[in-house]
């Protein structure tokens, strides 16, 4: 059931109608758990029970974990949960791969392997609620916060729909203690979630569903195109996945905000990020601090000698790469953002002896930043390693054998979504909606919706990060 979908608007408009309609709390809870269940089964109803399963297991640890002050036991309960969490994530995302990459290895070294790979239906979603879960048990464990006696909370939590697919990955600490209370309707900003939610559905069907088609058609068979067909393959998957992930994510915390809860922000213009670390300030900011406060933090941080900060980093961003799916090709995703961590900091700490190179380098750090990000998307898309390297020499060294051609029109496409982009960040859209009184509010908000809707492409298609 996508966000996009019409048989989504009927069922959020029941859940909406009835979770208000209910005055009391924990009915609320137990009818918003039912529904996203219901919600989650229309994908797969038997991954329903893996879902139920985590939620349990979680809750069960969270309040084995409240019981007792014994450091062993305490890590040891964690230890089941992160063995549960990532066993789930390994099995379901990883199995083939590191069966595949085993029998490589061992053919490179000249010894006979057996593969036997298995046709894993990868659960929708399993990346986010694991973590989801996962920040619970891990809080708990380190005390940042109590553990929740009810169960309903805990499977609330890990459930709730809006992001439970596919995010942003919520913190237990942020989400559970909103449940404790009452929401009232008369604190829900009606009238921001309708324009974020509307926002969020242009991003998606009418922008990133339209161009994805020439991104698509690129990427299939980068060797027959063009160098000139390369940049404009490459830069319609960067308006692509950035206007499908941010779409999807300003349509989540819409759908919550008109529930009465509120969800962590996902993106604050990443493209017009000035380095590679203010972009992954930018870019899928929920992913980005979990790994930081559960991963990098853990390892070291910012803790030590030079080259351990460096290890830390790659290790991260390697394991960020590997989050996104079983492939050598997000791991080089993963490294080469990496790479780009530790040469910014490098660069930081030398600049200083250079007071010149500071002035240049404030003209050179957009583009700078943007081409590397770009030439990091190619390995992200890439069906496999060696269309990735094919469509790698277009981009950067502009030689290429092909002679298809995507149209240098569409370069204006381009420049046109790049103008609007910039009109937005810059506040040219923001609040003058909130002036309006309520019933040219509706009206215009009614027009703008039935316009939208004329210009969507006619089938759907699956947001991208319902793979990871």
């Amino acid at each position: 059931m996508l966000f996009v979908e019409f048989r989504f608007f009927w069922f959020f408009l029941a859940v909406f109608a009835v979770y208000w309609s209910l005055r009391e709390n924990r009915p609320r809870k137990i009818f918003l758990l039912i529904c996203s269940y219901i919600f989650y089964a229309a994908w797969n109803w038997k991954f329903l029970f893996l879902l139920i399963a985590s939620s349990a297991l979680d809750y069960a640890v969270g309040m084995m974990l409240a019981r007792t002050e014994n450091p062993r036991t305490r890590r040891g309960w964690l230890i089941v949960s992160l063995c549960a969490n990532l066993g789930t994530i390994a099995f379901f995302k990883y199995y083939n791969f590191f069966i595949s990459s085993a029998a490589v290895l061992l053919a490179w070294l000249g010894l006979p392997a057996s593969v036997h790979t298995l046709n894993i239906i990868i659960p929708v979603g399993v990346s986010f609620y694991t973590f989801h879960s996962m920040s619970y048990t891990i809080d708990v464990y380190r005390g940042k916060m109590r553990a929740v006696p009810s169960i309903i909370d805990v499977a609330c939590f890990i459930g709730f729909f809006p992001q439970m697919v596919a995010g942003p990955i919520v913190r237990a600490a942020q989400f559970l203690p909103q449940l404790q209370s009452l929401r009232k309707f008369s604190d829900v900003d009606v009238r921001g979630a309708l324009v974020l939610f509307l926002g969020g559905f242009i991003k998606k069907a009418c922008i990133a569903d339209a161009v994805s088609p020439f991104a698509d058609r690129y990427f299939a068979a980068p060797g027959n195109f063009t160098a000139a067909s390369a940049w404009l393959g490459v830069l319609f998957y960067a308006i692509q996945i950035y206007c499908d992930f941010s779409g999807y994510t300003d349509m989540a915390i819409a759908c919550a905000r008109l529930l009465g809860y509120e969800l962590t922000m996902n993106f604050r213009f990443p493209y017009f990020a000035q380095n590679i670390s203010d972009f992954w300030h930018r870019w899928h900011i929920s992913l980005s601090s979990w790994l930081r406060d559960y991963l990098y933090i853990p390892l070291g941080g910012n803790r030590g000698p030079r080259w351990f900060v460096y290890r830390n980093i790659m290790i991260t961003m390697l394991l960020g790469g590997l989050w996104h799916g079983g492939a050598w090709t997000f791991v080089i995703w993963g490294g080469l953002h990496g790479l780009a961590l530790v040469v910014h900091r490098e660069w930081q700490r030398r600049i200083e002896r250079w007071p010149g190179a500071g002035a240049i380098m404030r003209w050179l750090a957009w583009p700078l930043t943007i081409y590397w990000v770009c030439v990091a998307w190619i390995f992200f898309r890439a069906v496999d390693l060696p269309h990735a390297f094919v469509a790698l020499q277009s981009f950067v060294l502009l030689r290429s054998p092909g002679a298809e051609d995507l149209g240098a029109w569409m370069l204006w496409i381009v420049a046109a979504l790049a103008l609007v982009h910039w009109l937005n960040w810059r506040g040219w859209f923001a609040q003058w909606w909130r002036r309006i009184p309520a019933p040219a509010f509706a009206a215009g908000y009614g027009c703008a919706a039935a316009v939208v809707l004329l210009f969507i492409p006619p089938h759907y298609a699956p947001f991208i990060y319902f793979q990871f």
